[in-house]
């Protein structure tokens, strides 16, 4: 599976070409909320939007919508991680102290962008220019991001919402390579009869993460391609201006893109473009099953300095 995803990356690495946005690239991006920000969209986020959207909490129903990590998971390469537990200072005794105190301790070792993931807003570029106009030689370090390290981000608490589009579309999973378009989650969200609106968190259900379930879970389909968010769309959700964007697959976005020789253009609409956050591998079926639209969302993650991006597991409350 991880090299069904390294042919694609490199297929269409290559196939875009380093001068392909180079317009954009030189083009003053704009700071809608200042040239010292570092939040992005989150900036929307308000005590009046964070009190209306604990007013949808009706049934206390929770939601986790991180699926389970392991060295199986499928991830972008070469992202990896390994676990290892082990007992410091206790082997060959009973433990510490006259009371024999025993404990066990676990060392991580891989990516952070593996698994259920938030993308921070210096992770997507246009020919290594990020989110506010900032060049990459001039924020990102090796020990870490100087500006927009996810360590910034508070949370997010927000009104969340979810478009099951393989409902929308007749479909029990939908396939690889379909990229929604504005007019799909207008009519997505139409049919559901909800709408979106500034400072949401929305997420795309696609059954996607059927793949990964049972005894024979087909992971080299899972990772090689995927439907997802198009350009049309991501434009959409920018202009209404919402705060991150998920999906229940590990790009978020359609793989192929709509255009053969582009590589991930819907990253470099949200990111650099309009400081909105990425939510990945999200697991989105118990709210569809459910048919809860709206609800609360609510996401606390580990704040590393300088991270560029974090394994997550948000809650949606109903």
């Amino acid at each position: 599976m991880k090299n069904a995803i390294t042919t694609i990356a490199v297929a269409t690495t290559l196939a875009f070409g380093q001068a392909a946005f180079a317009q954009d690239s030189q083009q003053e991006w704009q700071a809608p909320w200042g040239e010292d920000d570092q939040i992005g969209a989150a900036n929307r986020m308000s005590a009046e939007s964070i009190r209306e959207a604990a007013k949808l909490v009706t049934e206390g129903k929770m939601y986790s919508l991180g699926i389970i990590v392991d060295k199986d998971t499928p991830a972008f390469p070469p992202r990896s991680l390994s676990l290892t537990v082990l007992q410091p200072n206790q082997m060959g005794t009973s433990g510490l102290g006259d009371n024999a105190f025993t404990y066990n301790d676990d060392i991580f070792m891989g990516w952070l962008g593996i698994g259920p993931q938030i993308d921070g807003l210096g992770h997507a570029g246009i020919d290594h220019v990020y989110y506010k106009g900032l060049k990459g030689e001039e924020f990102a370090d090796a020990a870490g991001l100087a500006e927009l390290g996810l360590h910034n981000l508070p949370g997010i608490v927000a009104r969340g919402v979810v478009l099951d589009m393989a409902g929308y579309y007749g479909v029990d999973m939908v396939e690889e390579g379909r990229a929604y378009t504005e007019e799909d989650v207008k009519g997505a969200a139409e049919r559901q009869g909800i709408e979106i609106r500034e400072g949401d968190v929305v997420l795309f259900h696609s059954n996607w993460m059927e793949l990964l379930d049972g005894e024979n879970p087909d992971l080299e389909r899972f990772g090689s391609a995927e439907p997802g968010v198009g350009v049309s769309a991501a434009e959409y959700l920018a202009e209404v201006g919402v705060i991150a964007v998920g999906a229940d697959t590990w790009g978020m976005e359609a793989v192929p893109a709509e255009t053969e020789s582009e590589a991930f253009p819907v990253h470099q609409i949200l990111q650099p473009k309009n400081g909105i956050y990425m939510l990945e591998n999200m697991d989105t079926r118990e709210l569809v099953a459910d048919e809860a639209w709206e609800f609360l969302f609510v996401l606390g993650h580990a704040r590393l300095r300088g991270a560029v991006q974090m394994i997550i597991n948000p809650i949606a409350i109903r």
